[in-house]
Formats: C-alpha cells, sequence, structure tokens
C-alpha cells in the first residue's frame, strides 16, 4: 500500500487511477493538483482525490507515488516544477500517448533523479474527457506500455508493473521508439485519417446532405474524430515523425487501390479487398476496452 498518491492533472485519466487505487485499497490519501480549482473541486466531490494541492510541487510533496496525467506538451514544465522532491522511492509515472518526447523531456529536466521515472502509456480512454468521466474500472482489462529509461530503478518498474497489474491492466514492455512507432500506426494516423475524412466530407457543399444519410459504417469509422482537439493536436505533433512515415505508408496502399480502380480491374480489386478482408477477420484486439 502507498501512503499518498500525488496526482498533478486531475481529469479522466488522473482521476480514474485514483479511484482504482482508493477502491482497491492501495492508498490511504490522495492529494491532486490541477490548474482549474474547479477541476480539483469536482474531483473532492466524486471523491477521487482527498486534499487539493496549490502547486504541482505540493502534491508530490510527502507522496510515495505521483502521477503527471497532462498533456504531453506540458510534461517538461510539470518535471521542472516538481524535480527537487523527486527521488526513489518515489514512484514517478505519467500516462502520455507518445514517450520518446516525454522521455527526452525528463532527461533534460529530471537530470540525475530520472531513476525514479517510469513512463507509462495505459491504452484506455473515453471520446469525452474530464474529471466528470473519471471511472475506476477505466484501467480494468487495458494494456499498459511501460518505457523505462535504462538508468531507471529496477524496483520502481517492478512496483509500477504491480500498481497497473493490481488495478486490472494488462502490463507490456517496449522502448520509447517502439512504442512511438507502433502507436503511429495502430493509434495516431487512424485519429489523422478520421479528421481528414470527416472534414472531406462536412466540408463538400452538399457535405450536410451526405451526413444525413450516413449510417452505422460511417459513424463507427469516424467515431474518434470526435476526440479531444488540444489532446491530439500534441500527440500528432509530438510524434510527427512516426505519424508522416505511416501516413506515406497508408497513401501507397491507397494509390494501389485507387490504381486498380482506374485501370478497371476488378479481379485485382476484389483480390486487394478480400486480402484485408481476411487480416481483419483474423485479427483479434487484446481487449474490447475503449483504446486511444
Amino acid at each position: 500500500m502507498f501512503n499518498q498518491l500525488g496526482v498533478i492533472g486531475c481529469g479522466l485519466m488522473g482521476g480514474s487511477f485514483a479511484l482504482a487505487l482508493k477502491r482497491s485499497g492501495l492508498v490511504k490519501r490522495v492529494v491532486g493538483y490541477s490548474k482549474s480549482p474547479s477541476t480539483t473541486e469536482k474531483a473532492k466531490q466524486l471523491g477521487a482525490i482527498d486534499i487539493a494541492a496549490e502547486s504541482a510541487l505540493l502534491a508530490v510533496s510527502g507522496s510515495d507515488i505521483v502521477l503527471i496525467a497532462v498533456p504531453v506538451a506540458a510534461s517538461e514544465g510539470i518535471f521542472k516544477a516538481i524535480r527537487h522532491l523527486v527521488e526513489p522511492p518515489v514512484l514517478l509515472m505519467d500516462v502520455g500517448s507518445t514517450k520518446r518526447d516525454v522521455v527526452d523531456a525528463a532527461r533534460r529536466a529530471l537530470r540525475e533523479r530520472t531513476p525514479s521515472f517510469v513512463p507509462a502509456h495505459p491504452i484506455a480512454g473515453k471520446e469525452s474527457g474530464g474529471i466528470g468521466q473519471a471511472d475506476p474500472a477505466l484501467y480494468e482489462g487495458c494494456q499498459v506500455i511501460l518505457t523505462p529509461l535504462p538508468q531507471t530503478a529496477p524496483e520502481l518498474v517492478q512496483k509500477a508493473t504491480d500498481v497497473w497489474a493490481a488495478i486490472g491492466a494488462q502490463v507490456l514492455r517496449m522502448t520509447p521508439e517502439n512504442h512511438d512507432a507502433a502507436f503511429a500506426a495502430v493509434s495516431h494516423l487512424p485519429h489523422l485519417l478520421a479528421f481528414a475524412y470527416f472534414l472531406s466530407v462536412s466540408k463538400q457543399p452538399a457535405g450536410s446532405d451526405y451526413l444525413s444519410l450516413a449510417g452505422p459504417g460511417f459513424r463507427d469509422f469516424t467515431r474518434i474524430a470526435a476526440s479531444e482537439p488540444g489532446v491530439w493536436r500534441d500527440i500528432l505533433m509530438s510524434n510527427r515523425e512516426e505519424v508522416l512515415k505511416q501516413s506515406m505508408r497508408f497513401r501507397h496502399t491507397l494509390d494501389a487501390l485507387e490504381h486498380v480502380i482506374k485501370s478497371g480491374n476488378a479481379e485485382a480489386l476484389e483480390d486487394l479487398i478480400r486480402t484485408a478482408s481476411g487480416a481483419r477477420a483474423n485479427w483479434k484486439m487484446a481487449s474490447n476496452k475503449p483504446r486511444r
């Protein structure tokens, strides 16, 4: 059990983590900080936190486990603000959807205190964010990717593994580079395509008429286009190198499909569709929980 959890960013992810630890009896007290006082007040009302801190540093003070749940672009500023209180045995984690930029920020800001940092990415979320959506069951059955640095204390990596597993998550370990390459392919590019596709339809002169005819297929394909703009701006910009690599691969595949359509080669088109259909039918997702 932890004596105190410090949560920096009391939104969906941070609030859900706090509620999950409380429900599992893993923490005695939770101190939370958010830029908006109304957010921490709501977090107290919902029972996610016990005490509202006036700064990120005060959320860390006295905590033996700290979760940073802020947009990835804000990570370095948080690291700088709290570094003086971060050292083993404090377990410091984040929940960022990209990892190389967060790891680089930690190295710059935490410096000799990086052994306390275990970068984490829980593959969970909802289309609607905010503390009002916090759910103690959010992480049950989801995957959590840990991308520890070479200097991260091994005992803290194990402690991070244990705490995520205790609230129902399946824990994997990857390098930050492999993480960002993989999630550019299976998460970041799909969001980019959903944004682009919905815009391409809605901005047409008859777009509103077309949208009025859309059914379940369109709804399912474009669901993630409703995701939080600021969050996805940061993710796509911070992982742009890998996203653009995946975008180029997609363009080549789309070009191949367009080519056989233009040439009237129905047999080749059916072969490409059959290949995709068969691969999708045989694919098994690790969890049925909503993902980001």
